[in-house]
């Protein structure tokens, strides 16, 4: 009876934790299908007048169009460093390979302002603010570190015997990393990469440092949007990321679900 007291109790928690977690996007997502010309919770008329403002803004679908550029640009380079770094922690025996890992880490830690200062004093220096190669870098520094972290729970579980059947058998080491090795990996990997683009695409910090009038990323535009002027088309941009970003996470669960039911 105790631990059975425990359970529900267990549950209510986890119940009042998800409802707060989601308290905001059960408020945005029907404030975005409002009519009215301010926000309104619960809308007095539906319409999709606000996705129709976000989808003909010259703004909005620029800071848009950059958002995905850099998010997936950003996901490509840091899933190939991640992926490279973390097979290295794992498998090499080098001194400071601890003190490595930690300073790889170290995006996830320090806080975003001081990363978004550094990142500023240092690009201006080359000259990379308000170009999206400058955005790319910036969220590539802070999108390895989940790579690294995905990767590393994957090899946690890994079995190195495989490898050695394939040497065995006269695999280069090429052919074993291509057909073997990253195969087997590929759970951590995929969730590595979805990890990476979602935290370029809600990036916000460091982009308010680097963007111009030119260039901006999504919440770059959200943030001007609601300090400089109510504009309710901020709520079909919420609600937009909030989809696009719950069916990234999504998908490589209901895939992983998918591999493992099939016979």
């Amino acid at each position: 009876m105790r631990s059975q007291r425990i359970g529900w109790g267990l549950r209510l928690w986890v119940t009042a934790v998800a409802l707060l977690l989601l308290a905001p996007t059960l408020v945005v997502i029907p404030m975005s299908f409002g009519a009215g010309q301010t926000f309104e919770f619960p809308p007095r008329q539906w319409s999709v007048r606000w996705y129709e403002e976000f989808f003909s803004s010259s703004q909005w679908m620029s800071s848009l169009v950059t958002s995905v550029q850099a998010g997936l640009l950003t996901a490509v380079i840091a899933t190939v460093i991640g992926v490279g770094a973390a097979i290295g922690l794992d498998r090499g025996r080098f001194p400071g390979r601890e003190l490595l890992r930690s300073a790889m880490m170290a995006p996830m830690i320090v806080p975003g302002i001081v990363v978004a200062v550094a990142v500023y004093g240092t690009f201006l220096r080359w000259h990379l603010n308000g170009t999206l190669l400058g955005f790319v870098l910036a969220h590539t520094v802070l999108a390895v570190p989940f790579v690294v972290t995905s990767v590393s729970a994957s090899l946690a579980g890994y079995d190195r015997t495989v490898e050695t059947a394939a040497a065995s058998l006269g695999a280069s080491g090429w052919t074993t990393l291509r057909r073997i090795t990253l195969p087997l990996l590929a759970p951590g990997i995929a969730s590595g990469f979805v990890f990476a683009f979602v935290t370029s695409l809600d990036e916000v910090v460091i982009a308010l440092f680097l963007q111009t009038p030119e260039i901006r990323t999504l919440p770059v535009q959200m943030y001007d949007s609601i300090t400089l002027e109510i504009d309710p088309t901020i709520a079909a941009a919420s609600s937009l990321i909030v989809v696009v970003t719950t069916v990234a996470l999504l998908l490589p669960q209901l895939i992983r679900r998918r591999r493992r039911s099939e016979p």
